[in-house]
């Protein structure tokens, strides 16, 4: 997915708070018993835990920024700010990036943090990892140690992405004697590290002593998993869990309506909820049957029904937190005599292949109800998430319609790649990604702009919504994030009074 909810938590492909250092320290007394431990719901549990080499957001979403950090993060506006990096300078040119680090990190193994790991960990992105976003780092053309707290990357041309997805798991730094078992013992600079995962229910995650920042205020924090919404919901009532991390279905909010029991936070996310088209093979190979998709779908009929309204139409691949947003939903009205019309007359089946994840199930309801009015017949299946859903639909692409909340951030360039699994091909997409990368700032906004507009009027995929960060915790619970903009749960901030 590349967030697919994880791109990819997936719950997405698949999806923070305050900077790095945490939330406030722990006091004594009765506040400090409050204060041990917290738990988390979440529907999608990693299936291991190397985000290096397995796709979905589940991965970063637990350990990014909490185990693992970068030399930036994301802020709660989506603004880049300092983290390992204490400062940065950026030449003339744009090519050269002199990165200046903290001093006094180490990593939960006791290993010292220095330039020598940046080195290594921007070097085995090249080398190791698996995923296909690393393309995002070709444009490095070296990374070099000037000394054990300066670190200077060189690039091939200028790149107004490059700082951004540093931001990301991509830039997670990781200790060269601490890579040996990534998907079982993540070794990292984060107040966090592993304490214990049990599969199948849940992720443990204690207090780093030697952590270099401020330590949080919550040395505990248990990451519960469940398999349906119902189960979650009555675990907040019933005092097994703390906070609901993602609200899986919006009309059961109602169960938690008592100020003096729960609080809801509703912000924003950068999750596209997209339809995905396979454009590789019949019928959505072909353009017109994929624009009578997006003129079948009502897509405000569809929110309410499926998502109870909550959440926002976009039309594109943009969250309206990026600079290049543009309301794209207007490109394909409803219209169900258009559609038809570009069907021509013919009738199509179809298999829906999505993840059984609560927003996909229910929304391909609805998606599957509109397009019979048009004569596509939909056969509903889901497929277990992430495993299945990552084997047949990401990986080998055996599906013809599938739905995943895309949760990475300034993920639109997976459709430059012709083997990512929407099959989407256009040269002209990937030229305007490329041109507005090494542009000024301008241009990246103006290239962008055109880039998402091509891939709407393309019809390369239909975005159904854009997910709302919808949290309820017990009353008590601060710090919770407003937004959810980055790929992790940032437990840094989050106490209990």
């Amino acid at each position: 997915m590349r967030r697919i909810g994880t791109m990819i938590a997936a719950g997405g492909l698949l999806l923070a708070t305050a900077c790095g250092g945490g939330g406030g320290g722990q006091t004594g007394g009765n506040t400090a018993a409050k204060q041990e431990s917290l738990s988390v719901g979440f529907v999608a549990e990693p299936a291991n835990l190397d985000f290096t080499a397995t796709e979905g957001a589940a991965i970063p979403q637990a350990l990014l920024v909490n185990v693992y950090e970068g030399l930036v993060k994301l802020d709660q506006d989506g603004k880049i700010v300092p983290l390992l990096a204490e400062k940065w300078e950026i030449s003339p040119d744009r090519k050269t990036y002199t990165f200046t680090l903290r001093k006094g990190v180490t990593f939960s193994s006791g290993a010292p943090f220095t330039a020598d790991d940046v080195v290594f960990s921007f070097d085995r992105v090249k080398s190791d990892w698996k995923l296909k976003i690393k393309a995002q780092l070709d444009v490095i053309d070296k990374v070099e140690k000037k000394d054990d707290t300066t670190a200077v990357v060189t690039l091939k041309q200028p790149s107004n992405g490059f700082l951004y997805a540093l931001a990301t798991r991509l830039g997670a730094m990781f200790s060269r004697t601490g890579v040996a078992d990534l998907a079982n013992k993540p070794v990292g600079t984060g107040p966090y590290q592993l304490g214990g995962w049990k599969r199948g229910d849940s992720i443990q995650l204690t207090a780093n002593g030697t952590y270099w920042g401020t330590k949080p205020a919550i040395p505990g924090v248990t990451l519960k998993y469940f398999k349906d919404a119902t189960a979650m919901n009555n675990a907040l009532l019933t005092g097994g869990i703390d906070v609901i991390s993602s609200v899986q279905a919006p009309e059961s909010l109602q169960q938690f309506a008592d100020p003096n029991r729960f609080q809801t936070v509703e912000g924003t996310t950068n999750g596209e909820v997209v339809l995905s088209l396979n454009n590789g093979r019949p019928p959505f190979n072909d353009k017109k049957v994929r624009q009578a998709v997006r003129h079948a779908l009502d897509h405000k009929a569809l929110l309410d029904t499926a998502w109870a309204g909550r959440g926002q139409l976009i039309g594109t691949m943009v969250p309206p937190t990026d600079p290049w947003y543009e309301d794209r939903t207007g490109d394909y009205p409803h219209d169900v005599n258009k559609a038809r019309e570009l069907l021509g007359g013919k009738t199509y089946n179809v298999k829906m292949r999505i993840p059984n994840l609560p927003y996909a199930v229910a929304s391909a309801q609805v998606v599957k109800s509109q397009l019979a009015q048009v004569g596509i017949t939909a056969d509903i299946e889901p497929l277990e998430f992430p495993a299945r859903w990552l084997d047949v639909v990401f990986k080998q692409g055996d599906y013809d319609l599938s739905i995943i909340n895309h949760v990475e951030p300034r993920d639109m360039g997976i459709f430059a790649d012709k083997s990512y699994y929407f099959r989407y091909d256009n040269p002209e997409f990937g030229k305007l990604l490329a041109e507005a990368d090494k542009g000024t700032e301008q241009d990246q906004t103006d290239k962008l702009k055109q880039a998402a507009k091509l891939l709407s009027d393309d019809a390369a995929a239909d975005w159904l919504f854009l997910f709302p960060n919808l949290i309820v915790a017990k009353k008590g619970v601060t710090g919770l994030p407003k937004n959810a903009i980055a790929e992790s749960f940032d437990f840094t901030g989050l106490a209990k009074q």
